[in-house]
């Protein structure tokens, strides 16, 4: 764990020991600030927060069989609208 005057002062060894492996934590005023990885690792890190679009989550959805009864529009159909007073 590096202070940031640390880091600062020894940067190059902060890179050096991020890109070997080891991600270099930075503290500011004691309290943790940021950490410094590889570029490799942050690649693999972005890749587990790929965004997933709206379609791809549709289009992974399970489909329903055609031999299947559609018992919601089925159960809809034989009800009437509730009553409301205004």
């Amino acid at each position: 764990m590096w202070s940031v005057q640390d880091a600062k002062a020894k940067f190059s060894a902060v890179v050096d020991a991020a890109m070997a492996g080891e991600p270099q934590h930075v503290t500011k005023r004691g309290a943790p600030a940021v950490v410094v990885v590889s570029q490799a690792d942050w690649d693999a890190l972005r890749l587990l927060r790929k965004p997933v679009l709206f379609g791809e989550l549709l289009k992974d959805m399970p489909q329903a069989r055609d031999d299947e009864p559609d018992f919601e529009w089925d159960r809809l159909a034989n009800t009437r609208p509730r009553d409301v007073e205004f």
